[in-house]
């Protein structure tokens, strides 16, 4: 079992290390809840992954940039 040192420093145990896919430089998100703490991989989101779908169920495309840019005159 992990002992803390005298920095506060915990060693996690390789196999937890593997499971959460943590490596060097990794960072852990710490919760406490009802008197326990949760470790948790904080996982970047990746920018595009956000807009993904966001179009889904919505105007078409081009209907969406004509109405973006408004009437055009000739």
């Amino acid at each position: 079992m992990p002992r803390v040192t005298r920095k506060g420093q915990v060693t996690i145990p390789k196999d937890i290390r593997e499971k959460l896919g943590v490596k060097p430089g990794s960072t852990l998100r710490f919760k406490v809840v009802e008197g326990r703490c949760f470790v948790e991989k904080e996982v970047k989101e990746n920018k595009i992954d956000r807009w993904v779908g966001y179009l889904k169920g919505k105007k078409r495309t081009d209907a969406l940039i004509e109405e973006l840019r408004g009437e055009v005159e000739e």
